[in-house]
């Protein structure tokens, strides 16, 4: 009977090559948070509960741009809209972030004022987010920025009166039949604020104290437009991140609602024509701008280290 012959182990035999890994890298995070108010609780605003129609179509329509691009959005409405709720999502998103990271937060609603109490604005007043239970402050946006980490891109979005540039006219308010301006009657600002002093004070001490360490500002770092004040000022210089704001309108102005969207996001959709866009920031401004009335004009501003991302197309990831 035939032996079977058996394969013997030979060491020098030639292994199979191993594969090789491939790296692919990880596409880099996005998140949103898109903020849409029809109204504000009257406990919080002296009574006042601000209707309005169009602000969580706005929001909505943002969160849809965001998951067609990529990103991960959260949306908050009206009674969900509270200052813990929108400062959350923020912080959140500057601890997740890394460098490449974008966060791009949108907010439509009403703006308003309260006192400055530093002394170091010109007209004395500060500008706001009016959110369901309270107002955000500027200054608290601007210091919540100041806490990305290097790299992160920040994109603002905001369809109300808050713009936060240098000069803080009063608005002027001509709204046409279907529309109805997104600002706090100046009443209404200074009897909140009357109301809630202690609160909206002990926010701003907050600011100022938390800007005291911030070194001097490079003069290129903010392109003038939040050296509103020395606060400001020493904010800017903390911010490593690039910031990109368009705002609905300038300081002397109003935005304005409508029935589905607000007039500057109903632009901004337009020109965005679902992803068909293909220039630049400065360029999605200067067409959304185009197509604005002169009575509602946008702004436009960057903080940080803005150059590439600045170049870039608009909600890419």
């Amino acid at each position: 009977m035939a032996k079977k012959r058996t394969q013997s182990h030979n060491p020098r035999a030639r292994k199979p090559a191993r594969k090789r890994k491939t790296t692919t890298k990880k596409p880099a995070t996005a998140i949103s948070l898109h903020i849409g108010l029809n109204g504000v609780n009257p406990v919080a605003y002296s009574g006042w509960d601000g209707p309005l129609a169009a602000c969580e179509f706005d929001a909505r329509d943002m969160a849809g741009i965001s998951k067609a691009q990529g990103m991960t959005p959260t949306v908050i409405l009206t009674k969900d809209a509270t200052r813990a709720k929108a400062l959350g999502g923020i912080r959140a998103a500057a601890k997740q972030l890394k460098s490449g990271g974008l966060f791009f937060l949108s907010y439509s609603g009403h703006g308003g004022q309260v006192d400055d109490v530093t002394g170091e604005e010109d007209d004395k007043l500060d500008e706001t987010w009016c959110l369901y239970d309270g107002e955000l402050i500027d200054d608290e946006l601007y210091l919540e920025f100041s806490r990305f980490a290097r790299g992160v891109r920040v994109l603002v979005l905001s369809d109300s009166c808050h713009s936060g540039t240098v000069t803080r006219a009063k608005p002027s308010i001509i709204a046409t039949p279907g529309q109805r301006p997104k600002a706090m009657p100046p009443d209404i600002a200074k009897k909140v604020y009357s109301e809630h002093k202690e609160f909206y004070d002990q926010l701003q001490r907050a600011v100022m104290k938390a800007s005291k360490s911030a070194a001097a500002l490079d003069p290129d770092a903010a392109l003038g437009h939040v050296t509103v004040s020395s606060r400001l000022t020493k904010l800017a210089a903390k911010c490593k991140a690039a910031v990109i704001l368009i705002a609905g309108c300038q300081d002397n102005q109003t935005s304005m609602d409508g029935d589905h969207n607000g007039a500057f996001t109903e632009q901004l959709l337009k020109v965005w024509n679902a992803g068909a866009f293909a220039g630049n920031y400065a360029q999605f401004y200067a067409k959304i701008k185009a197509h604005m009335p002169r009575t509602q004009s946008p702004n436009l501003f960057q903080l940080g280290p803005t150059a590439a991302f600045a170049q870039s197309r608009p909600f890419s990831v």
